[in-house]
């Protein structure tokens, strides 16, 4: 996922471009949508179960350890263990949060353990047996790459399974279910699929409520990887409805060349007008952040992807689309695009138009998705940057609108970009002509790349023309001696936390005792947080030797005398720490009284990010209410004063923050 490497062989290749189909992209300029109050977003009141239930519970969950307890001793493998172990995470998670917020919450943490009961006796062979059953729910696992932990996910295979090996995969993400649990997501997933099921289908748990995004869209990749199957890989649909909407526009559009059809349902695609009471202007590293999710900024990569969405005609999220079609009003490229629009309906998909948005969808995964001869994709940031037979590495001004429209006939490319830096182009394996390529109207002398030697070639802009680096060996050193903003390597401080990560708690007395005591309640809220919002157990570790920690970003808490990996990196940060003063962008901070927060390219492990004292930069307030909420508050870097109180030993107040430029080297001095 850090890798400078290009994995060109995809799992969804491009598709050949038709006209618009029934709801063409109504005229008009911009993507203005008006604010509106947010809804209560609040747990359901709780419902204890009584007395004998909890007393069951109790019983049965014990039961459940011992079995688990059983299989570790056998030494089942983890990856079938772990799907076992998942049902008792979702009945102690019930109980330990008292998220009982249904009648049928008792019965559904009885059914839930009743389940991992009869799973942990199939266990016992050392085979995942349950997971090709056809024609009924099965609850699956996999223990994530992000933190270690255990994540459900349910398949539905059609009866007729075990007839082929190509079958269409529909993606479905659920929508905003304030009672959710891991305990209802699994004892709701019961039954026998419909006879005439086509397809497979896949329900992402997602992590819960946070709309796919950072570890939720980490979540929905890993679950994918994980129990597909023997799909056709040319035949993905996405789709989802409500939040499970807002979560197809965000990962369709962002990774277009994913899925064969996007199959959104309301939602939102913007921050600005979806947020109740958002201020006029943000401080502008916020403001450029919100690049990152708005799904309507990556709007024209519905080139390169079919969508089918739906809305009802009064439901308040029907500007989730009308902010899409707004946004293409001017784009003069031919759409796949359909809006079904359901006459009189509010917020809801009922039976039989969820039928005609299977109509929409399955012309085109019957049809599946090949790679493009051409791509024509937007983005804002590295991060995403990925279209079939090309990769956006790196930018000149993150944040900015980068743009790439390119043929590919045979290895004869024909490209043009804007505010792109570094490019990656795939070659065509099954050609064997000979490489050619113009970018931006320069022909680049490629005598030395040969398809077949290699599958790939990486330009990169310098001066004022476009170069062929001398190896990708001496482009990773140099990067390593002087870090540059690049694919996976591009910030923002939340960004850490979408791949393989681990806390380093503070290991002796810091230089004062109050920023001691806020290292330890940020961890503590950062554990506590990352708990009950991302269905984790936080990765925490007290400080071990640097050189065993490769491979992961780190989250150092403290300061240099408190954490040795602190002292050990900071003279290769672009801040100076002493027990008296802080230097970040030029400014003297007290050290007393404030503490640096930043997130950068590891020094001992370029390939990686290192974090100082910080965990996700929005708070449980945010996670609470909207998703849209959840966007980046304090950019790359910050200097913050702890203001602790009785309710929030953590709280903090933003002295100063800000994104580094791309050298990674502060940009407002």
């Amino acid at each position: 996922m850090r890798s400078f490497f290009f994995l060109i062989l995809l799992l969804i290749s491009g598709a050949t471009r038709i006209g618009l189909a029934q709801s063409a992209v109504p005229s008009g300029t911009g993507n203005k949508t008006e604010q509106r109050p947010q809804p209560n977003y609040d747990p359901p009141n709780i419902q204890m179960p009584d007395d004998a239930t909890l007393k069951r519970i109790s019983e049965k969950t014990e039961q459940l350890r011992q079995a688990i307890s059983e299989l570790k001793q056998r030494k089942i493998p983890d990856d079938v263990l772990v799907e076992v172990e998942v049902y008792l995470k979702g009945a102690e998670n019930i109980v330990r949060f008292s998220e009982w917020y249904a009648a049928a919450s008792g019965k559904w943490a009885l059914t839930t353990l009743d389940q991992g009961l009869a799973r942990a006796k199939q266990a016992e062979g050392g085979q995942p047996v349950w997971a090709n059953i056809p024609g009924k729910w099965v609850v699956r696992a996999y223990r994530s790459l992000v933190d270690g932990s255990i994540q459900p996910y349910a398949v539905l295979l059609p009866h007729d399974y075990h007839s082929k090996k190509d079958w269409r995969l529909d993606v479905v993400l659920h929508g905003r279910d304030s009672s959710l649990t891991e305990a209802k997501f699994i004892a709701t997933h019961t039954g026998d699929a419909p006879k005439d099921l086509g397809y497979i289908q896949l329900e992402v748990y997602g992590r819960g409520n946070n709309a796919y995004r950072w570890a939720g869209e980490a979540d929905v990749f890993e679950a994918i990887q994980h129990g597909a199957g023997p799909i056709n890989p040319n035949r993905v649909v996405l789709r989802g409805f409500s939040m499970g909407g807002a979560g197809t526009w965000h990962i369709g559009l962002h990774h277009p060349d994913r899925f064969c059809v996007l199959g959104p349902g309301a939602g939102f695609t913007t921050t600005r007008g979806y947020v109740g009471n958002l201020p006029k202007q943000l401080p502008v590293y916020i403001e450029k952040c919100l690049h990152i999710y708005d799904a309507v900024d990556y709007s024209e990569n519905a080139f390169n992807v079919p969508v089918v969405a739906y809305s009802g005609e009064k439901d308040p999220q029907k500007k989730a689309v009308t902010n899409i079609e707004n946004a293409l009003s001017d784009f003069k490229e031919p759409l796949r695009f359909t809006h079904l629009i359901a006459p009189g309906l509010e917020h809801q998909m009922p039976k039989e138009w969820q039928e005609k948005a299977e109509t929409g969808y399955r012309q085109f995964a019957d049809a599946g998705r090949s790679i493009a001869e051409r791509v024509r994709f937007v983005t804002y940031t590295p991060m995403y940057g990925r279209c079939d037979w090309a990769r956006i590495d790196a930018l000149r001004t993150t944040y900015e609108r980068a743009e790439v429209d390119g043929t590919r006939k045979g290895n004869i490319f024909d490209v043009t970009t804007k505010n792109v830096r570094r490019i990656t182009l795939g070659f065509d394996l099954q050609k064997k002509s000979p490489l050619q390529v113009t970018i931006d109207g320069q022909r680049i002398e490629t005598k030395d790349v040969s398809p077949g030697n290699v599958d790939f070639v990486q330009l990169e802009w310098l001066g004022d023309k476009w170069v062929l680096p001398d190896s990708l060996r001496e482009l990773s050193k140099r990067l390593a001696e002087k870090p540059e903003k690049s694919a996976g390597l591009q910030g923002p401080i939340d960004d850490a936390f979408t791949s393989k990560f681990v806390v380093i708690k503070p290991r002796d007395k810091g230089f004062f005792a109050a920023t001691d005591d806020f290292a330890s309640a940020a961890v503590d809220q950062f554990a506590r947080v990352w708990d009950k919002y991302f269905r984790g157990t936080l990765p925490v570790q007290s400080v071990v030797v640097s050189k065993t920690l490769k491979g992961q970003n780190l989250v150092l808490y403290g300061d240099p005398q408190s954490n040795p990996l602190i002292a050990e990196i900071l003279p290769k940060l672009p801040i100076k720490w002493t027990n008296k003063t802080i230097v970040m962008n030029g400014v003297e901070y007290d050290t007393n009284t404030h503490i640096p927060v930043m997130i950068y390219p590891n020094p001992i492990d370029p390939g990686h990010y290192i974090v100082l004292n910080s965990g996700h930069t929005f708070r449980e307030a945010d996670l609470k209410g909207t998703n849209a909420l959840l966007y980046p508050r304090l950019g790359d870097w910050a200097v913050i004063k702890p203001t602790p109180t009785t309710n929030d030993p953590s709280a903090y107040e933003v002295v100063s923050a800000g994104l580094f430029d791309e050298n990674w080297q502060f940009a407002n001095k």
